[in-house]
């Protein structure tokens, strides 16, 4: 990390980097030269370590996030513990700079942009033939594409990462994701 790093983004793994880094591109933010360094931790359960390291009690640098809507209570405690103040809500993660993904940032992405959409992206892409067999597989078949579309961003081998950016690429300015948009306004 930069020694002039001022500001730490922590994210749950390198695919949400991947996404918030395009998204700042997208708005012609250099976000290194910002002084904010985008961190996956490997697993939203590392919040806590992450926290002491770059928190109040570590580097003392100015913190945000990303989480998904099942690790938002691990958030809550960690930031507790912390000392980032008792009883927090989910207005109180966002005024302190941590935006909730119901019920991940892909989700986000996909709902954003609707299943077509992101179903062109997986043509342009080279991988809406693979889609359609996961598709046509006993336990996927009759399923929501949205839920599909999920399952098969994460069940490949670094496939989210690979579609981060051009899902992020594909949104139109009126459809960017909540917790995406907040995260870089308060960026």
């Amino acid at each position: 990390m930069p020694s002039d790093t001022r500001t730490v983004v922590l994210v749950e793994g390198e695919s949400d980097r991947a996404a918030v880094e395009a998204m700042a591109h997208r708005h012609h933010r250099d976000l290194t030269a910002e002084g904010i360094a985008v961190v996956p931790m490997g697993g939203a359960t590392s919040i806590g370590t992450y926290l002491a390291k770059y928190g109040p009690q570590g580097a003392d640098l100015r913190l945000a996030g990303l989480v998904d809507l099942r690790e938002e209570p691990d958030f809550q405690r960690a930031l507790e513990r912390a000392g980032f103040g008792p009883s927090l809500t989910r207005t109180d993660l966002e005024t302190l700079g941590f935006f909730v993904c119901v019920a991940d940032l892909e989700d986000e992405l996909i709902r954003a942009l609707g299943t077509e959409e992101v179903e062109r992206v997986l043509a342009t892409g080279g991988d809406l033939s693979s889609f359609r067999t996961l598709q046509g597989q006993p336990a996927w078949r009759g399923k929501p594409v949205q839920d599909q579309l999920r399952r098969f961003m994460g069940a490949g081998s670094g496939r989210k990462i690979r579609y981060a950016g051009p899902l992020v690429a594909a949104l139109t300015p009126d459809r960017i994701p909540h917790p995406l948009a907040r995260l870089l306004a308060y960026l």
